[in-house]
């Protein structure tokens, strides 16, 4: 499978109790566990990312449970209200338990 990568885009700067979006990618292949491989005829195991989470400043602010319906390379926008300077923090959690995260500074004025 080729490699994760998770994409995060977040505004430069907000003001305070500004309503911003958060735009993210993660490049993940997904599997729905229903082919079978060529050569061998056995089934391909079901790999599939199946929770986001989006932390700001370590205080969760959206969640989503994903089912095997989800695309490859799922895409995720959505809005928070910008409440100080910090981070923010997605995590996606696949099938086997793999988490991958990545991290985004957020400038509050």
């Amino acid at each position: 499978m080729a490699k994760v990568k998770p994409r995060v885009r977040v505004p430069k700067k907000v003001s305070k109790g500004e309503i911003f979006e958060i735009k993210t990618l993660v490049s993940h292949k997904m599997e729905s566990g229903q082919r079978k491989d060529k050569k061998s005829g056995k089934k391909i195991p079901r790999k599939i990312i199946n929770k986001f989470e989006c932390k700001y400043n370590g205080e969760t602010v959206f969640s989503a449970d994903w089912h095997p319906a989800v695309s490859a390379n799922p895409y995720m926008s959505f809005h928070t209200v910008a409440t100080e300077s910090g981070e923010v923090e997605l995590t996606w959690t696949d099938d086997d338990g793999s988490i991958y995260s990545k991290k985004a500074k957020i400038n509050v004025s």
